[in-house]
């Protein structure tokens, strides 16, 4: 009889844990208290239900038990050890897993196999967790500036991205590249420890913080820079507010905050839950259909329309759409800055870059003088329209946005960018007249002539012979600068890509950028054209790139200083002090490091560098290019005056 009972005692135990790690608040059962008392289990009270005895105070045991007892919960054979190890191991084998576990899974499960981190004592435990997944990996970072970048170029490559860092001074320092993610439509999610979730309304002044007592300041920043900001406060949310992130991010191309106390990450919480997330949005069917109509007909009616590609067709999934489009149209094709290599430049149909006085020769003159314009995923500032002087009036332009169309003054809203392409296409009448206007007048630009191996070195050689590096498998990074317009000036093969973010425009992004695309993308050549200026913000990145040894080739253009801000607005603050970059390699390799340092002064100095980077193996190379302070592109000139004028423009009342 006795084991009878103690079996009976053991299941109820096993039977109320059970409940509690599948989350059960309540029981109905005979204790009318709805308060947890210490002696209880935490967090699960027990309700009176109508057809119970009259309400009591009951240890949760002692209703199992007897409850068991009196047959309303049957045991259907006997509790062997057997049987009662097998209750035992199903209990153990309870649908949780830590709060960083869960994380981690679902970090893998939407192709993260790389997160960017910078520890500190409140993402500690986290990144303890994260570590645990082996099938995702790790990857450190100078400083959470740098980390933030490194994500936004993971996610270039990769399509989403992901950085932990730490609470206050890691977030608020990351915020910088999270912003810059949101202004290039990136999903980049990043995750900050935080302090204790006990100290939260405790009145507790914590470290890392600003030494009152609010502690949701970087919370609150980071909803102005993410379509999504959350804070886990209780383990059992953690899958809700995860998920509600990861899926924002996803949907809206944009990056997403977490925030988790350092005591909960690991804490158990339930397991992932399949989900499919990569659903595609699908428009309004009426709203669709209308605004294909109306673009049809607009098209139909115009003698000269010509396509436009912008930034964010890569973010919303448009390219192979748009280039659909364009061939059943027929006309010429422009590209954004930000949207080279989005549309094949060997393609006959494509006319160059558009951005004004700024852009390729040529097409600046087909765009602005046609009478339609269908500028799919465009992004018109003052940057890409050349200080306002490059932008398509609104009586002829379509502009299909990512959730909607507009066609003149009328906006069709719920209609998806690609969707809405590929509708277009089964329905446009061919327009190729703006494409044979184009080419019966394009100016063919000559190949620049090989310079003498020992005259000083010039830009133009510079990019002479770095264009000869770029083939189909190239991915070519420009920072912000002229390099934006030497980049811009490349002629790129089919397969070849090309990234720039000329929306946030911050200077030093491209180096941790490249990194991040770099640990992405290890099968490419990426190449990455730097000024000496903007190196100096963020150059700690490179050891990293020694550390993982990736093969990457720098062309670090030293000439003293800001030339863009130069052409913009001189003055003394424009200057830096001079570095040795190829030196700097040296440093960075420090006993173990494989990077390669040199310095090129004349064209023959530089052609022998590319021979030595281009037989390296073993991490990256930066060539230090060393040319005169004013040699820069025409387009600086025309498009820094422009932007200049464009920042002087008096106040105007109303």
């Amino acid at each position: 009889m006795s084991d009878i009972k103690n079996n009976r005692q053991t299941a109820a135990q096993l039977l109320i844990r059970s409940l509690v790690q599948q989350n059960v608040k309540q029981i109905f059962g005979p204790s009318g208290s709805m308060q947890n008392r210490a002696h209880r289990l935490p967090g699960v009270s027990i309700a009176r239900h109508r057809s119970q005895e009259p309400p009591h105070t009951i240890n949760h045991m002692d209703w199992a038990t007897s409850m068991l007892a009196r047959g309303k919960m049957p045991i259907t054979r006997e509790l062997e050890p057997k049987s009662m190890e097998e209750i035992r191991t199903a209990s153990a084998e309870n649908e949780t897993c830590s709060l960083g576990s869960y994380l981690a899974s679902r970090l893998e499960e939407i192709g993260i196999k790389h997160h960017f981190a910078v520890a500190g004592d409140y993402n500690l435990v986290l990144l303890d967790q994260l570590l645990l997944n082996k099938n995702t990996q790790q990857v450190y970072c100078c400083n959470e500036l740098n980390c933030s970048f490194s994500a936004e170029g993971y996610a270039r490559a990769n399509g989403v991205a992901a950085c932990v860092v730490t609470f206050s001074v890691g977030s608020l320092t990351a915020f910088d590249g999270l912003a810059g993610a949101y202004a290039e439509e990136l999903p980049v999610i990043l995750i900050s420890g935080a302090p204790n979730s006990n100290d939260f309304g405790a009145n507790h002044l914590v470290h890392h913080a600003l030494g009152t007592l609010d502690l949701r300041y970087p919370l609150d920043f980071a909803k102005r820079i993410t379509c999504e900001a959350v804070a886990i406060t209780h383990p059992e949310e953690a899958p809700h507010l995860i998920d509600k992130a990861i899926r924002a991010a996803l949907r809206e191309k944009k990056p997403v905050y977490i925030e988790i106390p350092c005591n909960l990450a690991s804490a158990q919480c339930s397991k992932p839950k399949p989900i499919d997330w990569f659903e595609t949005p699908k428009s309004d069917p009426a709203s669709l259909y209308a605004a294909v109509r109306a673009v049809a007909q607009f098209l139909e009616n115009a003698v000269r329309p010509v396509l436009l590609a912008g930034p964010k067709l890569r973010s919303h999934g448009g390219i192979d759409a748009f280039r659909l489009l364009a061939e059943a149209v027929g006309c010429g094709v422009a590209v954004m800055p930000s949207a080279k290599s989005f549309f094949p430049e060997q393609h006959r149909q494509y006319i160059g870059i558009y951005l004004g006085a700024a852009g390729s020769a040529g097409a600046a003159d087909v765009v602005d003088s046609s009478d339609a314009v269908l500028a799919a995923g465009p992004l018109f500032t003052d940057y890409t329209t050349t200080g306002w002087t490059a932008l398509p009036s609104e009586n002829r332009l379509i502009q299909v946005d990512p959730d909607r169309v507009r066609v003149g003054s009328t906006t069709f809203n719920d209609v998806y960018l690609a969707e809405f392409l590929r509708e277009l296409t089964k329905v446009v009448k061919p327009k190729p007249k703006t494409l044979a206007e184009f080419e019966r007048t394009k100016v063919l630009v000559a190949s620049p002539s090989v310079a003498d191996a020992g005259v000083p070195l010039t830009r133009e050689e510079m990019c002479r012979q770095i264009q000869g590096l770029i083939d189909s498998n190239t991915t070519l990074i420009v920072e912000t600068g002229d390099s934006w317009f030497n980049g811009l000036n490349m002629n790129l093969t089919d397969g070849a890509k090309f990234e720039i973010e000329m929306q946030w425009g911050h200077i030093g992004w491209s180096v941790p950028a490249t990194f991040g695309y770099a640990v992405k993308a290890r099968d490419r050549r990426i190449v990455l054209m730097v000024g000496d200026g903007s190196f100096q913000l963020t150059a700690q990145e490179v050891c990293q790139m020694i550390r993982l040894n990736l093969p990457v080739l720098i062309f670090l253009v030293n000439n003293r200083g800001y030339t863009i801000e130069v052409e913009i607005h001189d003055g003394p603050y424009n200057n830096v002090k001079n570095w040795d970059y190829a030196g700097l390699m040296k440093v960075f390799n420090a006993e173990d490091g494989l990077g390669v340092g040199l310095r090129a002064t004349t064209g023959g100095e530089l052609a022998a560098a590319i021979e030595k980077a281009m037989a390296h193996s073993g991490g990256p190379v930066m060539i230090e290019c060393s040319i005169e302070r004013d040699d820069c592109t025409r387009q600086l000139l025309e498009w820094g005056s422009r932007v200049a004028i464009a920042n002087a423009r008096p106040q105007q009342r109303a």
